[in-house]
């Protein structure tokens, strides 16, 4: 009942040591904890993508056995996580929930919020553990991570080059776009 009564009042009596966020019940705290340590002790047995929690492996897995039980009723569009449906509905409705308190420029997710504020701030949490160099964004980030290794995610079917980033590759000087 006591659990129950601080969703009305909007107690948080639980809070990460690490970044002070506060939580209404000690297991949201402790997820919290665990998916922000780093740890991840669960991977994907097919792609090798690694989770904190067993639970986000569980629903990853629907995305490689094709399970897309959650449809849009605008479009029809299917998906493998309700989450993911529910954001996508937010294209259908135009709603813009988060407003950046530097430019007023509004967005849908409180992520893309996040990322668009760096560009006025200049914070780049996002660092290589071998050059140091810092990025706003993580996906920059594991793009450059790229450079380092002989490694590359993209080859053209045509000509067999590699590519870093998908828009290299479509800019490409081809004859044919690959």
């Amino acid at each position: 009942m006591t659990t129950h009564k601080r969703t009305h009042s909007g107690e948080k009596p639980f809070s990460c040591h690490i970044c002070q966020k506060s939580f209404s019940e000690k297991g949201t705290l402790s997820r919290h904890i665990l998916i922000n340590s780093g740890e991840r002790s669960y991977s994907c047995d097919i792609c090798q993508k690694p989770f904190s929690l067993k639970y986000n492996l569980d629903t990853h897995k629907r995305i490689h056995a094709g399970h897309r039980l959650y449809s849009c009723d605008v479009c029809q569009k299917t998906f493998s996580q309700k989450g993911i449906l529910e954001t996508h509905k937010l294209l259908h409705t135009g709603e813009r929930s988060f407003s950046c308190h530097i430019c007023q420029q509004s967005f849908t997710l409180k992520g893309t919020l996040i990322r668009h504020t760096r560009t006025h701030t200049g914070v780049k949490p996002f660092s290589c553990d071998i050059c140091l160099t810092s990025f706003s964004q993580k996906c920059n980030l594991n793009t450059h991570k790229f450079l380092h290794t002989e490694d590359s995610p993209l080859t053209c079917v045509i000509c067999k080059k590699t590519f870093i980033r998908k828009s290299n590759m479509d800019r490409s000087s081809h004859e044919n776009p690959c």
